[in-house]
Protein backbone atom coordinates (compact mmCIF):
# COMPACT_ATOMS: atom_id res chain seq x y z
CA UNK A 1 0.00 0.00 0.00
CA UNK A 2 1.10 3.51 -1.17
CA UNK A 3 0.36 5.64 2.71
CA UNK A 4 0.59 8.98 2.93
CA UNK A 5 0.59 10.03 6.62
CA UNK A 6 0.16 13.60 7.36
CA UNK A 7 2.24 14.92 10.39
CA UNK A 8 3.78 11.99 11.12
CA UNK A 9 6.81 12.82 12.89
CA UNK A 10 4.89 13.80 16.07
CA UNK A 11 3.92 11.70 18.88
CA UNK A 12 2.04 9.50 17.30
CA UNK A 13 3.79 9.16 13.69
CA UNK A 14 6.79 8.14 15.62
CA UNK A 15 5.43 4.72 16.29
CA UNK A 16 2.93 4.71 13.43
CA UNK A 17 5.41 5.56 10.62
CA UNK A 18 7.79 2.47 11.09
CA UNK A 19 4.98 -0.02 12.22
CA UNK A 20 3.57 0.85 8.42
CA UNK A 21 6.80 0.54 6.95
CA UNK A 22 7.61 -2.97 8.89
CA UNK A 23 4.24 -3.87 7.10
CA UNK A 24 5.62 -3.12 3.76
CA UNK A 25 3.93 0.07 3.14
CA UNK A 26 5.63 2.81 0.78
CA UNK A 27 5.58 5.97 2.93
CA UNK A 28 5.15 8.94 2.34
CA UNK A 29 5.05 11.90 5.33
CA UNK A 30 4.17 15.02 5.00
CA UNK A 31 5.41 17.55 7.49
CA UNK A 32 5.67 21.07 8.54
CA UNK A 33 9.78 21.14 9.65
CA UNK A 34 12.82 18.69 9.45
CA UNK A 35 12.33 17.59 13.14
CA UNK A 36 13.41 13.74 13.72
CA UNK A 37 10.63 11.20 15.26
CA UNK A 38 11.13 11.23 19.13
CA UNK A 39 12.67 7.74 18.83
CA UNK A 40 15.45 6.52 16.25
CA UNK A 41 14.58 3.87 13.69
CA UNK A 42 15.88 2.34 10.89
CA UNK A 43 12.93 2.22 9.27
CA UNK A 44 12.87 5.88 8.93
CA UNK A 45 15.43 5.78 6.22
CA UNK A 46 12.73 3.90 3.75
CA UNK A 47 10.49 6.78 4.13
CA UNK A 48 9.61 9.91 1.52
CA UNK A 49 9.80 13.64 3.39
CA UNK A 50 7.94 16.14 2.30
CA UNK A 51 8.42 19.34 3.89
CA UNK A 52 4.78 21.21 3.83
CA UNK A 53 3.09 24.23 5.84
CA UNK A 54 -0.33 22.78 5.61
CA UNK A 55 -1.88 25.63 7.33
CA UNK A 56 -0.55 28.34 4.95
CA UNK A 57 -1.28 25.54 2.00
CA UNK A 58 -5.13 25.02 3.32
CA UNK A 59 -5.52 29.15 3.55
CA UNK A 60 -4.53 28.87 -0.10
CA UNK A 61 -7.01 25.83 -1.02
CA UNK A 62 -3.89 23.54 -2.36
CA UNK A 63 -3.08 20.96 0.71
CA UNK A 64 -5.60 18.91 -0.50
CA UNK A 65 -4.75 18.55 -3.84
CA UNK A 66 -1.10 17.65 -2.88
CA UNK A 67 -1.75 15.01 -0.76
CA UNK A 68 -4.20 13.72 -3.87
CA UNK A 69 -1.17 14.21 -6.23
CA UNK A 70 0.80 11.36 -4.19
CA UNK A 71 -1.45 9.01 -5.60
CA UNK A 72 -2.14 6.99 -1.82
CA UNK A 73 -3.84 4.05 -1.36
CA UNK A 74 -4.32 5.10 2.17
CA UNK A 75 -4.21 8.73 4.50
CA UNK A 76 -3.65 8.91 7.97
CA UNK A 77 -4.22 12.56 9.31
CA UNK A 78 -2.72 13.50 12.12
CA UNK A 79 -3.08 16.70 12.63
CA UNK A 80 -6.50 18.28 11.09
CA UNK A 81 -8.05 20.73 13.32
CA UNK A 82 -11.01 22.65 11.49
CA UNK A 83 -13.57 20.58 9.44
CA UNK A 84 -12.91 23.36 6.69
CA UNK A 85 -9.45 21.90 6.76
CA UNK A 86 -11.20 17.95 6.30
CA UNK A 87 -13.27 19.48 3.94
CA UNK A 88 -10.83 20.61 1.70
CA UNK A 89 -8.81 17.05 2.28
CA UNK A 90 -12.16 15.05 1.72
CA UNK A 91 -13.07 16.68 -1.56
CA UNK A 92 -9.55 15.91 -3.40
CA UNK A 93 -8.79 12.64 -2.02
CA UNK A 94 -12.70 11.44 -2.31
CA UNK A 95 -13.25 8.29 -4.49
CA UNK A 96 -8.98 8.14 -5.12
CA UNK A 97 -8.37 6.18 -1.83
CA UNK A 98 -9.03 2.70 -0.10
CA UNK A 99 -9.07 3.98 3.38
CA UNK A 100 -8.62 7.80 4.68
CA UNK A 101 -7.84 7.83 8.71
CA UNK A 102 -8.46 11.13 10.98
CA UNK A 103 -6.92 11.83 14.62
CA UNK A 104 -9.77 12.72 16.65
CA UNK A 105 -9.35 13.11 20.34
CA UNK A 106 -11.90 12.28 23.62
CA UNK A 107 -12.52 15.92 24.23
CA UNK A 108 -15.08 15.58 21.79
CA UNK A 109 -17.28 13.96 24.86
CA UNK A 110 -16.61 16.90 26.95
CA UNK A 111 -17.41 16.20 30.73
CA UNK A 112 -17.89 12.16 31.66
CA UNK A 113 -21.48 11.39 32.22
CA UNK A 114 -21.81 7.74 32.61
CA UNK A 115 -18.36 5.63 32.60
CA UNK A 116 -16.48 4.10 31.15
CA UNK A 117 -17.76 6.82 28.38
CA UNK A 118 -18.41 4.52 24.87
CA UNK A 119 -17.93 6.03 21.51
CA UNK A 120 -21.89 6.35 21.03
CA UNK A 121 -22.40 9.05 23.78
CA UNK A 122 -23.65 12.29 22.80
CA UNK A 123 -21.56 14.52 21.60
CA UNK A 124 -21.05 17.65 24.35
CA UNK A 125 -17.92 19.21 23.44
CA UNK A 126 -16.41 21.80 25.41
CA UNK A 127 -13.55 24.47 24.64
CA UNK A 128 -12.99 25.18 20.58
CA UNK A 129 -10.58 22.18 20.65
CA UNK A 130 -12.96 20.02 21.43
CA UNK A 131 -15.63 21.56 19.13
CA UNK A 132 -13.73 21.69 16.37
CA UNK A 133 -13.32 17.78 16.23
CA UNK A 134 -16.49 17.12 17.36
CA UNK A 135 -17.69 19.18 14.02
CA UNK A 136 -15.14 17.14 12.10
CA UNK A 137 -15.89 13.67 12.97
CA UNK A 138 -19.60 14.89 12.25
CA UNK A 139 -18.74 15.23 9.22
CA UNK A 140 -16.54 12.56 8.17
CA UNK A 141 -18.80 9.85 9.34
CA UNK A 142 -21.95 11.60 7.31
CA UNK A 143 -19.88 11.65 4.63
CA UNK A 144 -19.28 7.77 5.55
CA UNK A 145 -22.97 6.98 5.34
CA UNK A 146 -23.85 9.45 2.79
CA UNK A 147 -21.09 8.87 0.37
CA UNK A 148 -19.09 5.54 1.04
CA UNK A 149 -16.61 7.68 2.38
CA UNK A 150 -13.78 5.05 3.57
CA UNK A 151 -12.93 6.63 6.71
CA UNK A 152 -12.23 6.25 10.19
CA UNK A 153 -11.89 8.36 13.14
CA UNK A 154 -9.59 7.41 15.88
CA UNK A 155 -10.15 9.57 19.29
CA UNK A 156 -6.54 9.31 21.19
CA UNK A 157 -6.89 10.27 25.38
CA UNK A 158 -3.75 12.24 27.20
CA UNK A 159 -0.83 10.92 24.76
CA UNK A 160 2.26 10.14 26.70
CA UNK A 161 5.76 8.55 25.97
CA UNK A 162 9.06 9.98 25.74
CA UNK A 163 10.15 12.97 24.05
CA UNK A 164 7.64 15.03 25.97
CA UNK A 165 6.08 16.02 29.50
CA UNK A 166 3.48 14.02 29.76
CA UNK A 167 0.23 15.23 32.46
CA UNK A 168 1.16 15.24 35.84
CA UNK A 169 -1.02 14.15 39.01
CA UNK A 170 -1.95 17.87 39.47
CA UNK A 171 -3.57 17.53 35.81
CA UNK A 172 -1.15 19.80 34.29
CA UNK A 173 2.33 19.97 32.51
CA UNK A 174 4.81 21.39 35.26
CA UNK A 175 7.58 19.19 35.88
CA UNK A 176 7.92 21.05 39.17
CA UNK A 177 5.16 18.70 40.55
CA UNK A 178 7.56 15.74 39.84
CA UNK A 179 9.91 16.65 41.82
CA UNK A 180 7.89 17.32 44.89
CA UNK A 181 6.78 13.90 44.65
CA UNK A 182 10.25 12.53 43.91
CA UNK A 183 11.31 14.71 47.58
CA UNK A 184 8.30 13.12 49.41
CA UNK A 185 7.52 17.06 50.10
CA UNK A 186 3.62 17.77 50.16
CA UNK A 187 1.66 18.25 46.68
CA UNK A 188 -1.63 19.99 46.66
CA UNK A 189 -4.45 18.43 44.99
CA UNK A 190 -7.62 19.92 44.22
CA UNK A 191 -10.64 19.04 45.72
CA UNK A 192 -10.44 15.28 46.71
CA UNK A 193 -7.83 14.51 43.94
CA UNK A 194 -10.93 11.94 42.78
CA UNK A 195 -11.01 13.35 38.79
CA UNK A 196 -9.79 11.04 36.42
CA UNK A 197 -7.50 11.36 33.41
CA UNK A 198 -6.61 9.05 30.64
CA UNK A 199 -3.35 8.67 29.25
CA UNK A 200 -2.66 6.55 26.62
CA UNK A 201 0.91 5.59 25.25
CA UNK A 202 1.69 6.80 21.53
CA UNK A 203 2.80 3.65 20.65
CA UNK A 204 -0.54 1.95 21.66
CA UNK A 205 -2.11 4.96 20.22
CA UNK A 206 0.04 4.08 16.82
CA UNK A 207 -1.01 0.56 17.11
CA UNK A 208 -4.98 0.92 17.00
CA UNK A 209 -4.47 3.42 14.06
CA UNK A 210 -2.62 -0.01 12.66
CA UNK A 211 -5.19 -2.35 13.56
CA UNK A 212 -7.67 -0.42 11.37
CA UNK A 213 -6.15 -0.36 8.51
CA UNK A 214 -5.51 -4.07 8.83
CA UNK A 215 -9.21 -4.48 9.65
CA UNK A 216 -9.88 -2.15 6.81
CA UNK A 217 -13.46 -3.70 5.61
CA UNK A 218 -14.42 -3.55 9.81
CA UNK A 219 -12.95 -0.35 10.70
CA UNK A 220 -14.52 1.94 7.71
CA UNK A 221 -17.27 4.35 8.86
CA UNK A 222 -16.38 3.71 12.28
CA UNK A 223 -14.95 5.63 15.15
CA UNK A 224 -12.56 4.58 18.08
CA UNK A 225 -11.12 5.57 21.51
CA UNK A 226 -7.57 4.77 21.60
CA UNK A 227 -6.86 5.29 25.47
CA UNK A 228 -5.41 3.14 28.60
CA UNK A 229 -7.81 0.37 29.35
CA UNK A 230 -7.99 2.01 32.57
CA UNK A 231 -8.49 5.36 33.58
CA UNK A 232 -6.86 6.73 36.92
CA UNK A 233 -7.65 9.42 39.56
CA UNK A 234 -5.27 12.52 40.40
CA UNK A 235 -4.82 10.79 43.90
CA UNK A 236 -4.37 7.36 42.66
CA UNK A 237 -1.86 8.77 39.83
CA UNK A 238 0.47 10.45 42.59
CA UNK A 239 0.68 7.81 45.10
CA UNK A 240 1.73 5.58 42.37
CA UNK A 241 4.51 7.56 40.85
CA UNK A 242 5.56 8.24 44.88
CA UNK A 243 6.06 4.54 45.37
CA UNK A 244 7.85 4.21 42.36
CA UNK A 245 9.90 7.03 43.63
CA UNK A 246 10.20 4.99 46.94
CA UNK A 247 8.17 6.66 49.65
CA UNK A 248 4.59 6.97 50.38
CA UNK A 249 2.58 10.39 48.83
CA UNK A 250 2.66 13.61 51.08
CA UNK A 251 -1.07 14.88 49.59
CA UNK A 252 -3.20 17.39 51.18
CA UNK A 253 -6.59 18.15 49.67
CA UNK A 254 -7.99 22.16 49.21
CA UNK A 255 -11.16 23.47 47.71
CA UNK A 256 -10.72 24.22 43.94
CA UNK A 257 -11.21 27.73 44.16
CA UNK A 258 -8.38 27.80 46.75
CA UNK A 259 -6.12 25.72 45.29
CA UNK A 260 -6.24 27.71 41.49
CA UNK A 261 -6.12 31.37 43.39
CA UNK A 262 -2.61 32.40 42.21
CA UNK A 263 -1.77 29.02 40.54
CA UNK A 264 -0.21 29.59 36.83
CA UNK A 265 -1.57 26.31 36.03
CA UNK A 266 -4.81 26.45 37.06
CA UNK A 267 -6.42 26.92 33.63
CA UNK A 268 -4.98 23.83 32.23
CA UNK A 269 -5.96 21.87 35.29
CA UNK A 270 -9.45 23.11 34.60
CA UNK A 271 -9.52 21.77 31.23
CA UNK A 272 -8.30 18.48 31.81
CA UNK A 273 -10.29 17.07 35.60
CA UNK A 274 -13.19 19.40 34.46
CA UNK A 275 -13.93 16.37 31.56
CA UNK A 276 -12.91 14.01 34.28
CA UNK A 277 -12.90 11.42 31.26
CA UNK A 278 -12.74 7.57 31.54
CA UNK A 279 -13.20 5.95 27.78
CA UNK A 280 -14.07 1.98 27.19
CA UNK A 281 -12.03 0.42 24.96
CA UNK A 282 -14.19 -2.12 24.69
CA UNK A 283 -15.64 -1.37 21.31
CA UNK A 284 -12.26 -1.31 19.33
CA UNK A 285 -11.01 -5.00 21.39
CA UNK A 286 -14.28 -6.44 19.71
CA UNK A 287 -14.18 -4.83 16.16
CA UNK A 288 -10.13 -4.82 15.68
CA UNK A 289 -9.37 -7.76 18.21
CA UNK A 290 -7.24 -4.20 19.62
CA UNK A 291 -6.04 -4.45 23.65
CA UNK A 292 -3.86 -1.12 24.80
CA UNK A 293 -0.29 -2.66 25.79
CA UNK A 294 0.14 -0.02 28.54
CA UNK A 295 -1.76 0.97 31.60
CA UNK A 296 -2.82 4.48 32.35
CA UNK A 297 0.25 4.56 34.47
CA UNK A 298 2.25 2.95 32.17
CA UNK A 299 1.63 5.52 29.91
CA UNK A 300 2.46 8.30 31.72
CA UNK A 301 5.60 6.92 34.03
CA UNK A 302 7.48 6.09 30.17
CA UNK A 303 7.37 10.00 29.56
CA UNK A 304 8.43 10.17 33.20
CA UNK A 305 11.52 8.29 32.84
CA UNK A 306 12.53 9.73 29.92
CA UNK A 307 12.73 13.19 32.06
CA UNK A 308 15.48 11.90 34.40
Amino acid sequence: MRTVVIGGTGHIGTYLVPQLVQLGHDVTVLSRGERTAYQPDAAWDKVDRIQVDREAEDAAGTFGRRVAELEPDIVVDLICFTEDSARQLTEAIRGNVQHFLHCGTIWVHGPSVTVPTTEDAPRRPWGDYGIQKAAIEKYLLAEARRTGLPVTVIHPGHICGPGWTPINPAGNFDRAVYDTLAKGEELQLPNFGLETINPVHAEDVASLFTAAITSRATAIGENFHAVASDAITLRGYAEQLSAWYGHEANLTYHPWEEWAKDNPNAQTTHDHILHSPNCSMEKAARLLGYRPRYSAFEAALAGIKALT
